[in-house]
């Protein structure tokens, strides 16, 4: 019964396909014959005409010709519906910026990722921008682990071999860079005046000391007064002079000092860096005495604020259940 069934319908679907058959032919001889032209319409259109010179009598079809908007003097009076189009595919993104540079970052990587590289210790060294200055820059909110994948296309187009590297990757890059690199900063040297003497600068939390140095016999005046009248704790009057201590120089030089601003373990750290530089102006081999001695690097260490709610800077207080 199933069978009979499956070969009724089979014969009835044959019967309908050869019905419209007969009917497809008028319906492709009405379209060859169609044509559509409107010379008199300015607006774009599609016409199809037969062309003769093909064999097979296919149809060719053609637009308008376009529109020259640029030319001095044309009508624009008939078009109504025009909009200006972004130049970035990125316009309508939260982050438009920043996804065209980490676009152009990966077109540059797929370009250039088999050009020979050099280690990250001998590439030049650059002080990279960081995601709130480049959030301040640009002024999108780029979101730290966008920030971190596009860093890492930054380093490694930067650790190309700078006699290989194409001009388009350093035109990238600088968006990333800082404006100062204090990398390329070059000291400038203390000069030894005609008197002999060298004069350095420290600073240690809100004190200031400057400190001439000059050859001598081994006095020391702080602000006009001397060591043990300047400094009454033995380590205050240690660390004044310590740069003389941990090179063996204390016959040697004299100094003479001004501080001022914060306390004595301030002033006298102050002048710890304040003598060492002027020291170095003399001999400028003592260098790595004085940075085994700590006597080189300032001391960025500051007293920390206290914060609202609590005794003072990190104490809490106490607490009382009852």
């Amino acid at each position: 019964m199933m069978a009979s069934s499956r070969q009724g319908i089979t014969t009835a679907l044959k019967g309908l396909c050869q019905s419209f058959r007969g009917q497809w032919q008028p319906l492709d001889r009405q379209f060859q014959a169609l044509k559509l032209s409107s010379p008199a319409r300015t607006t774009r259109c599609l016409s199809t005409t037969t062309n003769a010179s093909d064999s097979s009598d296919a149809l060719s079809i053609r637009a308008a010709p376009e529109l020259n908007l640029d030319a001095a003097g044309a009508d624009l009076s008939h078009i109504s519906n025009a909009r200006p189009v972004p130049v970035s595919a990125s316009y309508f993104s939260r982050m438009s910026q920043f996804n065209d540079s980490y676009l152009a970052l990966q077109k540059l990587i797929r370009s250039y990722q088999n050009l020979p590289v050099i280690s990250a210790a001998d590439a030049e060294r650059v002080a990279w921008k960081s995601l709130v200055d480049y959030r301040q820059m640009i002024g999108e909110h780029v979101k730290a682990s966008d920030f971190i994948k596009c860093m890492e296309l930054v380093k490694r187009l930067h650790q190309i071999h700078p006699k290989l590297k194409p001009d388009g990757v350093d035109e990238a890059l600088q968006p990333f860079k800082k404006d100062v690199q204090p990398f390329s900063n070059v000291p400038k040297p203390i000069p030894i005046d005609r008197f002999g003497r060298a004069l350095g600068v420290g600073k240690r939390k809100s004190s200031v000391a400057r400190a001439w140095v000059v050859e001598g016999t081994g006095e020391v005046q702080i602000n006009g007064k001397t060591l043990a009248d300047a400094f009454g704790r033995v380590h205050d009057r240690e660390s004044a002079v310590w740069p003389l201590h941990a090179t063996g120089r204390t016959d040697k030089y004299n100094v003479w000092a001004l501080v001022e601003g914060g306390g004595t373990t301030g002033q006298a750290e102050a002048l710890t860096l304040a003598v060492a530089k002027a020291l170095l102006a003399h001999e400028p081999a003592l260098k790595p005495a004085l940075r085994r001695a700590g006597c080189v690097t300032r001391d960025p260490r500051r007293v920390e604020r206290k914060k609202h709610g609590r005794v003072k800077a990190r104490k809490m207080p106490a607490w009382v259940k009852r």
